[in-house]
């Protein structure tokens, strides 16, 4: 146990990150069952597992949503994130990063760095959280140290500092040599304890080659290790593991360890490098906010002023939840805390130390605990929770914007209301789905980052509120616009049914224009009085809702009203406001008319090895290329899409990309469509 006078040294808040597949969920699974968390090993096939709980998640195989869970180690406290490995997710991957202190990246000893795993290392990189690498499945067949270290240098551009030496290889993998204590580490099947013995001696040459090679690296990049290095031509294990922790908490190395978190092999070195390498809450800077536009900070004290972050929003049968990272201070149970951007206090309910689905309750929450809270009513994923006698905003989690779309109907139209509730609380919980009414077509659109993102959110939306949803395509806004007008046009409108008869007689010219709708009258001599004038512009606007091309809204022309005559008795506003309405249907039905588009511009970041292929699909879907520039490595393509083009999109950039290609997309307008083009 460690005797340190600041308990904030013994917390360890970290993340486990990977792309899919990678062995996440079955790390933390072996981590928990290590450190006598669980006492049975959760397997994902099995749907056993403690943070893949979600009854979506065990029915795909995969994470789906950030898992919270919490553990002991070597009188260390570990708070462990369990993230999503699919690309659709990577908001949930994007709001742990921002409260971790480092994190665990794992990778595939078949496939090596993956393209997801390209991307939340990106991710971790903009919010400067330390790592250390996890090879994982070395027991597979094809699988190899030395190709997925390799590959971690190329594409990820860290220097790698292997600090382990595999003990066989594939189906004979049974350990590792541990090269700073040059100490053979082994486990036996049936989940024996590891153990501890001399290196073998047809592995030690090739041990001692690995170590030199590790203290030389580390001696080009840790000032106090080049000074040992020269004077005495080694390392020390004590100077080579403090120098190792300084280069993992400045970015300039990742220690890199490896086993089979399947078979049970390398997860208590892992644990002891979690513990020795990534760093406490004290070791990170202090965390940066504003109150009154002036910087501050707060420092990892319990005895400062309060202040944390709101990271997730969990709905569940028992309450709300809201998962706190707690940077500074002390809160208990009952306490008022002020939610800084809703400038509105709440009181705590309950503290609750998080495990997966499961709970426990604390008395308190000090500086470094990540929490969940009950009882909080407005905070949302991004929300600053502060003591209310010294406010503080912290900066929330970047939100991605979202790039695909489906429209959703209740079965039933007594079911609307309660959907839209159910879709507001999705969005509640998850901020990267988006959820409006679409004024034009007078669909609900749920936006969200892929087809699989959105999939999950609607059966959620079955499974947990009951309501049955159809799913369909949005459809496209299309406007029809006037290409060649037409000149006195002359319509007559004469009703006559036994009472008041109707009558007004109207004269109109229709022309292209640039903006919209303009009206105007050029009648002289009070044939038509000004306030039938009015009537006949508000007619021709009523028109302007259905199109001859297919009733779609028009847009840019010009309508003159040249002359007119009145009836004494029978003309009125209604009849003149008539008489415009079908004036202006027959003028358009003369008119040349051209069918108009949405179109977006589209910015795609891809690698250049897949610029090519990215051109000619955007060539495929009407794009036309405005600009093109390239910055490390990557490839900016700006093109203008029309918008029908769009669907689908997003999961075809990822497959000719390999997950790495990304976009965004902006509406810039209307562009005159082909001819062959479907109409409302």
């Amino acid at each position: 146990m460690r005797t340190d006078l600041n308990p904030l040294t013994a917390v360890r808040n970290l993340g486990i990150l990977a792309h899919v597949d990678a062995g996440k969920t079955t790390v933390t699974e072996r981590i928990l069952f290590a450190t006598g968390t669980t006492h049975k090993r959760g397997e994902v096939h099995d749907g056993t597992t403690v943070t893949d709980f979600d009854p979506q998640e065990r029915d795909r195989g995969i994470t789906i949503f950030a898992a919270a869970v919490s553990c002991a180690w070597d009188g260390h406290r570990i708070n462990l994130i369990d993230t999503p490995g699919h690309v659709d997710f990577a908001d949930e991957v994007e709001r742990s990063l921002r409260v971790l202190d480092g994190a665990v990246a794992v990778f595939d000893a078949v496939a090596g760095v993956e393209p997801q795993s390209e991307s939340v290392w990106r991710q971790a990189d903009r919010h400067g959280v330390p790592r250390i690498a996890f090879v994982n499945k070395l027991d597979r067949a094809g699988a190899d140290l030395d190709v997925a270290v390799a590959s971690i240098r190329e594409r990820l551009h860290p220097a790698p500092l292997v600090v382990q030496l595999p003990i066989g290889s594939e189906d004979g993998f049974t350990g590792v040599v541990d090269l700073l204590r040059l100490r053979a580490l082994t486990w036996a099947d049936g989940g024996e304890p590891v153990e501890e013995g001399p290196v073998p001696e047809a592995l030690r040459e090739e041990a001692l080659r690995r170590r030199r090679l590790l203290e030389e690296t580390v001696a080009e990049r840790h000032p106090a290790a080049l000074e040992e290095f020269c004077d005495r031509e080694t390392l020390s294990a004590e100077t080579l593991a403090a120098a190792l922790r300084d280069l993992t908490h400045s970015g300039d190395g990742v220690v890199v360890l490896c086993g089979s978190a399947y078979r049970d092999r390398g997860i208590e070195p892992l644990l002891d490098a979690v513990v020795a390498y990534l760093p406490s809450p004290l070791d990170v800077p202090a965390v940066r906010g504003t109150h009154d536009e002036k910087d501050q900070e707060r420092v990892a004290d319990p005895s400062a002023p309060f202040a944390a972050l709101a990271f997730k929003v969990n709905a569940t049968a028992t309450g709300r939840l809201t998962y706190l990272r707690v940077y500074s201070g002390t809160i208990g149970k009952g306490d008022v805390v002020m939610d800084a951007g809703a400038r509105r206090t709440e009181r705590i309910g309950r503290i609750l130390r998080v495990q997966a689905d499961r709970h426990a309750q604390l008395d308190r929450a000090v500086a470094g605990d990540i929490v969940a809270v009950v009882g909080l009513k407005s905070a949302r994923a991004g929300s600053t929770l502060c003591a209310p006698d010294a406010p503080l905003v912290l900066e929330p989690p970047s939100v991605a914007d979202p790039v695909v779309s489906v429209a959703v109907e209740a079965l039933t139209s007594t079911e609307t209301g309660r959907l839209a509730s159910a879709l507001a609380r999705l969005a509640e919980e998850d901020p990267s789905l988006v959820v409006r009414s679409d004024p034009e077509t007078g669909q609900t659109v749920l936006s969200g980052m892929g087809e699989l993102h959105l999939e999950v959110a609607v059966e959620k939306v079955r499974r947990e509120h009951g309501l049955g949803v159809n799913v369909g395509r949005p459809r496209v806004a299309y406007r029809e616009t006037v290409a060649r007008g037409v000149s006195g046009l002359v319509f007559r409108h004469v009703k006559q049914d036994g009472g008041a008869g109707q009558f007004a007689h109207v004269v109109l010219d229709v022309e292209p224009w640039a903006e919209g709708f303009e009206f105007r009258s050029t009648v002289v001599g009070g044939r038509v009085p000004q306030e039938y004038v009015r009537a006949v512009e508000a007619g021709c606007r009523d028109a302007l809702a259905e199109g001859p091309l297919g009733g779609n809204p028009v847009t840019g022309l010009r309508v003159t009203l040249t002359d007119g005559a009145t009836h004494v008795k029978d003309s009125s506003e209604t009849a003149f406001r008539t008489a415009g309405r079908f004036a202006l249907r027959e003028a358009l039905r003369a008119c040349a008319m051209v069918l108009l588009e949405p179109v977006v511009e589209v910015t795609v970041t891809v690698p250049e090895d897949a610029v090519g292929g990215v051109l000619g699909d955007l060539a495929a879907r009407r794009g036309r290329v405005t600009g093109s520039t390239t910055r490390t490595g990557a490839a900016l393509i700006t093109a203008t899409v029309p918008l029908a083009e769009l669907f689908g999109y997003a999961t075809r950039l990822r497959s000719r990309t390999q997950g790495r290609g990304t976009f965004t997309a902006r509406p810039t307008g209307y562009a005159p469509a082909p001819a062959a083009l479907p109409t409302r």
